[in-house]
């Protein structure tokens, strides 16, 4: 792994016991990085851990792969956390993908029904893998306009993704070529 400061000019000036960032270029990433993290998400450091990758963020990487690995406790405001950063990358053109999660943290997305936003996946490779496959269309179908397939109310999506249908609050997703299913 390669030191921090070398990517980011400054970014081990700050530092916070409870939790340990390091970061690794991905080169077959296109603005990439893999961010590790070590330690807990909770109240008392999620304002470090978001001015940290607020940094990271800012020097250009907008494509971000987690590996929460050695994160062994998210509270709820760390999940925020990685909204913050979703919210922060997307309109970009970046995403993120939250790697090799331990269990017990997993089930903290799954209880606040965080998981299906995310992309988690359990390997590098299949990471890198996401971030080829979610190339930019060039000929879209968005703005979609199609009804709930819950509810029938007519919804209108500007980009694939997952939603939330404003009505019955069931969750669709909206593949690239504008396919809705449940989800």
């Amino acid at each position: 792994m390669t030191n921090s400061d070398n990517l980011i000019p400054g970014f081990n000036e700050e530092k916070d016991d409870s939790l340990k960032i390091s970061l690794e270029k991905t080169e077959s990433v296109p603005n990439g990085l893999c961010i590790y993290l070590n330690g807990y998400i909770d109240t008392y450091n999620s304002n470090f851990f978001q001015k940290k990758i607020q940094k990271v963020v800012e020097s250009g990487f907008i494509n971000l792969i987690f590996n929460c690995s050695a994160l062994n406790y998210v509270s709820s405001t760390g999940i925020g956390s990685f909204t913050a950063f979703l919210k922060m990358v997307k309109p970009k053109g970046g995403d993120i993908v939250l790697l090799e999660i331990q269990p017990k943290v997993y089930e903290v997305f799954q209880l606040l029904g965080f998981s299906q936003f995310f992309n988690i996946k359990d390997t590098t490779d299949d990471a890198i893998a996401f971030f080829k496959t979610s190339a930019p269309v060039t000929s879209s179908v968005f703005p979609k306009v199609f009804s709930c397939p819950v509810c029938s109310k007519r919804l209108r999506a500007t980009r694939a993704g997952r939603f939330r249908c404003s009505e019955c609050k069931s969750i669709l997703a909206i593949d690239q070529q504008g396919y809705v299913s449940l989800g």
